[in-house]
């Protein structure tokens, strides 16, 4: 089809970067740097490549790549640049994606994904006959685009001073990437944080700025009315807010005319704000996301037909990378989705946060693009000042494993010496080292060997690439490449969880993911035998190191599982044992993939079934923490130590072992919810985790004893044990000790007396202190050695412990040396000797010691004694002839006095037989009733 020639000349007319056009070739021409800050719409992504590669307005012919975060917006950028060319892509005008590439020997501009770029600089530093890089939605902080930057500029400033580099954001901090490109581009690299790595920061690169588009939007503020919906938490997001974003779409097209463009966070939601949408009267509802067919993506970038209205339900993909047509309303939910790591439970995943303040302007703009809009923002105002500025970069929280490896194979393993606006965290760097060495990627220093250098060219995260290099010399390339194809893109959750019948399902079937999978399967089978000799712009592009879907946190398409966790694999091939046989006959090989049918996972007289024990096989190799055994009905427990559980429904319930491809952890659970896994056996899980393997003698507290035993793991599994006859005192003192410290010292026998002393010792210390210990659990516990060092080197078992005579022991803290232990009864005697000739007992047990005597007993006491040097006056509970409390006093003198008299009145009566004399303080006393007396 033939353009007309005036509607591109209109259309390139209309965009408004035109008029910054010559401030930023001038800043090409001065500096060889710029930082463009475009909003959407403006043309930054379509006229400036074409006006840079010489294809409008004349000028130099120069070739031109432009990096797109999206595979969706690489596409759509290539289509229009062509379009405004009266072309199609694959002339002056192309673009590469993963396994797809239309590019001619003609082309000058090309549209790549940002993992393309880094391939392609991995293979060709030096970007050979390439003049101008443009790296559009800069302000996005991918870590993929973060990284290309950084490389670019140690190749302008190490090989290539001529080659040209602008950064384009439609919002951004323009002042950081301004510092960085300028220090980085002009006579060296700065390190991580834009700290200049050769004596001084260097002059900031450029900064050029287009007008917008001056269509005004109206912002009105519909939050929930009943009640505040709860935060997300992970993947979480609460129903109420999807029920209300669908009413305020309805509400929308109600109250305005145009076409509705409402945000949400990922597929998930799309699909079912779509659900309750369904029956929209006059109203078309389409679904826009990285996992959206190619036909559907077109025809939401194509415009209404026919004059109906649309509501487009779409991720952050159409933030600012996309021109949807005819879009005069936008619905913001207010979520976004961003990758997380959790290094304590070994799983990634993408968590739903709040869109940042640059993120609601982008999509606000949205409405604004072709005619005056509106944006139905479903929060409150007052909520609006508090959200975070910009959205969170990328390397600050998601799996470094994959930037790991590309630093390692461009000869920074730490990437101290990269232009980075944020440093990676060390924690995060460490861990991903650890993964790297643990599949052979890197060596001991760090440096990428030839094996990691594979597994980088293969655009695969390098788990994900380990299992395809491994796994392909056990089962054959085409098995490993189609299993690896289904763990690099997440299957469509009406797969199920079943890995080896997912694998089924996308061999036989039809859908918009079955397409993407199988030529994805080729692309990998292909790359295994094309990563020895790599060509540059070779047709079967990558893009990059993450997964067959678009990059996490941009499109939302589901947890990052492809991007590893903490995971200590085994180094080597799969050689040797590691995957599953055909019988006795060898590795299992040829054939075209599983053709046992579509059950459960079954077994086969020989073992596993030949497609669960080859999915069983790479799901391990990819993540070999992630191995699990069974622990009750669909309970399981990975390598890594974290619970797992399936789903209700599950097939794989039945299988003693599984290897776990995807996971995440649901709010406030102890347990991974498993998302899919494949049924494998304990010898694959030995050898793919070789790594994790452990025997050794093992003597701790448990379950309230010690236990000492000999003890073989696969990391947190227990595989074999046996008791130790014979363990290390030493260790079997530590786990007493452990044991002291979960139970406390009532592990001891303590008897009466020996209750007794310690609270009569910490009543001392509690008074007089010094030299007198403190004995409670936590100080004795701390002291352990001091007083229980003979009783503990004897012991070996809670039984032992249970002897131990506590008085005794605890005797041995007492001041000795000081002398102060020989007046100890003096100081907190245990009895006291009252008038009527009694020794009673003194209870330490209460905040002050107590007397608890009759008041009989104590006729003719002036005054309650005092204990501790005299320091503390006893506390007199004066009891009934029954032994029941009359009073309370610490002064006896005036109970006498004031308080005798009602007591004597209440309960002479009651006790008629007992003396009740009017003067107590010269009464005999007695412990007799009066005819005994």
């Amino acid at each position: 089809m033939t353009i007309p020639t005036d509607a591109r000349a209109e259309a390139l007319g209309r965009l408004p970067v035109r008029e910054a056009v010559p401030e930023l070739l001038r800043a090409l021409d001065d500096r060889g740097v710029a930082v463009l800050c475009a909003p959407p719409g403006t043309g930054k992504t379509t006229l400036v490549p074409l006006v840079l590669a010489g294809l409008v307005d004349g000028g130099p012919v120069r070739r031109v790549l432009v990096a797109e975060p999206r595979r969706i917006a690489a596409r759509a950028a290539a289509r229009r640049m062509a379009w405004l060319l009266g072309e199609r892509p694959g002339g002056r005008v192309g673009f590469t994606v993963r396994g797809e590439r239309q590019v001619g020997r003609g082309t000058l501009v090309e549209v790549v994904t940002t993992g393309v770029l880094l391939q392609r600089l991995q293979r060709d530093q030096e970007l050979a006959g390439v003049d101008v890089v443009v790296l559009d939605e800069c302000h996005e902080r991918h870590l993929d685009a973060d990284t290309a930057a950084a490389f670019l500029l140690d190749v302008r400033a190490a090989l290539r001073p001529d080659l040209r580099l602008i950064a384009a954001s439609a919002t951004t901090d323009a002042e950081g990437w301004a510092r960085l490109l300028g220090d980085g581009g002009d006579d060296g690299h700065v390190g991580a944080g834009g700290t200049h790595g050769g004596g001084g920061p260097g002059e900031p690169a450029p900064v050029v700025s287009a007008p917008g588009v001056s269509h005004p939007v109206e912002v009105v503020w519909a939050p929930p009315p009943e009640r505040p919906v709860r935060p997300p938490h992970g993947m979480r997001v609460d129903p109420a807010l999807l029920d209300h974003v669908a009413a305020v779409v309805r509400r929308a097209l109600g109250e305005r005319e145009g076409d509705v463009l409402c945000f949400l966070p990922g597929v998930g939601e799309i699909a079912r704000v779509a659900g309750k949408l369904g029956g929209l009267a006059g109203a078309e509802v389409l679904q826009v996301h990285g996992r959206a067919p190619a036909a559907v993506q077109e025809a939401v970038l194509a415009g209404a037909d026919g004059g109906r209205r649309r509501v487009v339900l779409a991720t952050s993909v159409a933030e600012s990378s996309l021109t949807v047509p005819g879009v005069r309303i936008v619905v913001d939910c207010g979520l976004a989705r961003e990758p997380r790591m959790d290094h304590a439970r070994g799983l990634s995943a993408l968590t739903t946060v709040r869109a940042s303040r640059a993120a609601a302007g982008q999509r606000t703009g949205r409405a604004g693009r072709e005619a005056p809009g509106v944006v139905y923002r479903c929060w409150p105002e007052a909520e609006d000042a508090r959200l975070p500025r910009f959205p969170s970069p990328e390397i600050a929280g998601a799996d470094l494993t994959a930037f790991a490896l590309q630093t390692a194979c461009w000869g920074d393993p730490d990437a101290s010496g990269l232009a980075l606006l944020d440093p990676p965290p060390a924690g995060a760097m460490a861990a991903a080292r650890e993964t790297l060495t643990a599949i052979g990627a890197v060596d001991a220093a760090g440096r990428a060997t030839e094996r990691g250098t594979r597994m980088a060219r293969l655009g695969l995260h390098p788990r994900l690439a380990r299992a395809l290099i491994d796994g392909a010399q056990e089962v054959g390339a085409r098995r490993a490449a189609e299993v690896v194809a289904l763990l690099s893109e997440e299957p469509p959750r009406e797969y199920g969880d079943d890995l080896a019948a997912a694998w089924r399902t996308a061999r036989h079937g039809s859908d918009p993911y079955a397409t993407r999978w199988r030529q994805e399967a080729r692309r990998l089978e292909h790359a295994l035998t094309t990563t020895e000799t790599p060509r540059q712009g070779d047709a079967q592009a990558s893009d990059g190191p993450l997964r067959g879907g678009d990059r996490p946190g941009r499109d939302g398409d589901g947890p990052a599982h492809g991007s590893g966790d903490r995971a200590r694999g085994s180094s080597g091939s799969a050689r040797g044992g590691v995957g599953p046989r055909d019988g006795n006959s060898g590795p299992i090989h040829g054939g075209d993939g599983p053709h046992d049918g579509d059950g459960g996972p079954a077994r086969r007289g020989d073992g596993l079934r030949r497609d669960d024990a080859v999915a069983g096989l790479l799901a391990a190799l990819a993540f070999p923490e992630r191995v699990a055994r069974r622990r009750g009905e669909r309970a399981y427990l990975m390598a890594a130590g974290t619970g797992a559980e399936l789903g209700g429904g599950s097939r794989l319930g039945g299988a003693p072992w599984l290897a776990v491809a995807v996971a995440d952890r649901p709010v406030a659970s102890a347990s991974a919810r498993v998302r899919l896994a494949a049924v494998t056996d304990e010898d694959t899980a030995r050898a793919a985790a070789a790594a994790l393997a452990s025997e050794g003698a093992e003597v701790r507290w448990a379950d309230g004893d010690v236990l000492a035993r000999r003890v073989a793991r696969l990391g947190a599994i227990e595989l074999v044990s046996r008791p130790l006859a014979d363990p290390d005192p030493e260790r079997v003192r530590q786990a007493l000790l452990d044991g002291l410290r979960r139970e406390g010292t009532g592990l001891l026998r303590w008897s009466a007396q020996a209750t007794a002393v310690r609270q009569r010792m910490a009543f001392l210390h509690r008074e007089l202190g010094g030299a007198w210990p403190d004995v409670s659990d936590e100080a004795l516990l701390d002291r352990a050695d001091d007083w229980l060092g003979t009783e503990l080197a004897r012991a070996r078992g809670r039984a032992e412990l249970g002897r131990v005579d506590a008085g005794q022991a605890l005797a041995r803290l007492m001041p000795w040396a000081t002398g102060e232990a020989a007046r100890f009864e003096e100081l907190a005697p245990e009895r006291i000797e009252v008038p009527s000739g009694s020794r009673v007992r003194v209870d330490y047990g209460a905040d002050r010691p107590v007397l608890a005597v009759k008041l009989q007993e104590l006729f003719g006491w002036p005054e309650a004694p005092r204990i501790a040097g005299g320091r503390v006056p006893l506390l007199i509970h004066l009891l009934s002839p029954a032994g029941r409390p009359a009073a309370v006093t610490a002064d006896l003198a005036s109970f006498w006095k004031d308080g005798y008299r009602s007591v004597r009145a209440e309960l002479r009566g009651r006790y008629p037989k007992h003396p009740w004399p009017e003067d107590p303080t010269t009464a005999e006393p007695t412990r007799r009733t009066n005819t005994r007396r």
